[in-house]
């Protein structure tokens, strides 16, 4: 069954559910890979999201191979993957040598980097943010490269705009931020030296029903921990369709590479969404601070051009997580620190 608005469910059951909701593809991503020849490679597999866009991808192209490459530190990520038709490879990022032994595949996703923790030690942040960029972009010069970024690498901008747009130039606060402009500039550097067609993928806030903006937000009501609205706005986006709008970039690469910001298409007022979660929880969420008049918020106009709204939209997001959240179901215990402000992880 493919993946539209009416086949949505009211609630997910599950983790199996959720799963299997995630991964599943819409018509549109199966049109779309279908335009590029080739296999796909998601290097840092592992993480958060990884295993849901090498999932979807599996579904929507079951005849090609779907490679997925991580350390593996956790056999569970592995396992699960390979139930799903995806294959591994072990190999560690920052091994020049391990990289170039890996198979030339023509289209590539770059997943892998470093966010949390960062500040703990910013030597290995850089090296993961934009030296092993730098390494992947020469490997792969030959192939489709879809590079994983953030919209952290922007300013923050008015909240009663738009969100900035990708003309918006990089000038993120903390180094986290500023290795991620690190990581673009490596790949855009590579692609105009060897012509390599991609996309920097700029990405604000998918969600997930084991972490979110939302699950934060919903987590803190339920517990009575008061909820800081001096980033008070945020834009976001279910991780499925995060993951098949990467997916769908593969066709839509620019040479040389160029960012597109990806995320909900609305700006949303955290004061709002606690509203509507304590309503749904039956719990008054404690509010503290006051709203600055600036955050970090994307315009995601390009994507919304590109690949249509978002399938799942900020109601249903909000519905799921209620119900998720009250039913004490799995938590990645990852909190996503949309509240920062000094770009400090």
């Amino acid at each position: 069954m493919f993946l539209t608005r009416n086949t949505l469910p009211e609630t997910i059951a599950d983790i199996g559910a959720l799963d299997d909701l995630l991964c599943r593809p819409s018509q549109a991503l199966i049109d779309d890979l279908n335009k590029v020849d080739g296999d796909i490679m998601i290097l840092g597999v592992a993480g958060k999201m990884g295993p849901t866009l090498a999932g979807l991808a599996k579904a929507a192209l079951p005849g090609r191979r779907v490679i997925g490459i991580a350390r593996f530190s956790e056999p569970a990520a592995k396992a699960w993957l390979e139930a799903r038709g995806v294959e591994t490879i072990a190999c560690d990022l920052l091994d020049e040598t391990a990289i170039k032994a890996l198979p030339k595949v023509k289209n590539i996703v770059f997943m892998a980097g470093r966010k949390f923790g960062a500040e703990g030690d910013l030597s290995l942040t850089w090296a993961m943010n934009a030296h092993v960029p730098a390494l992947v972009a020469q490997v792969f010069r030959n192939s489709r490269i879809v590079a994983f970024s953030t919209g952290c690498v922007y300013p923050f901008v008015p909240i009663d705009g738009k969100g900035a747009d990708e003309s918006v130039q990089p000038n993120p606060p903390g180094e986290y931020a500023q290795s991620c402009v690190g990581r673009e500039r490596m790949f855009e550097y590579f692609s105009r030296r060897f012509s390599t067609p991609g996309r920097l993928f700029r990405l604000n806030y998918a969600i997930d029903m084991r972490y979110g903006v939302l699950h934060d937000i919903a987590s803190k009501i339920l517990n009575g921990k008061p909820i800081d609205v001096s980033l008070g706005h945020v834009n976001f986006i279910w991780q499925g369709d995060a993951s098949s709008q990467a997916l769908r970039c593969l066709a839509n690469c620019d040479t040389p590479t160029s960012p597109i910001n990806v995320s909900g298409h609305q700006i949303l007022a955290v004061r709002d969404l606690a509203a509507k979660l304590g309503a749904r929880l039956g719990r008054a969420p404690v509010i503290v601070g006051k709203e600055e008049p600036t955050a970090w918020l994307t315009d995601t106009s390009q994507a919304v051009k590109l690949f249509g709204l978002p399938i799942v939209d900020t109601e249903q997001l909000i519905k799921w997580t209620a119900d998720w959240v009250a039913r004490a179901m799995p938590s990645l215990g990852k909190p996503t620190k949309y509240e920062v402000r000094d770009g400090r992880y």
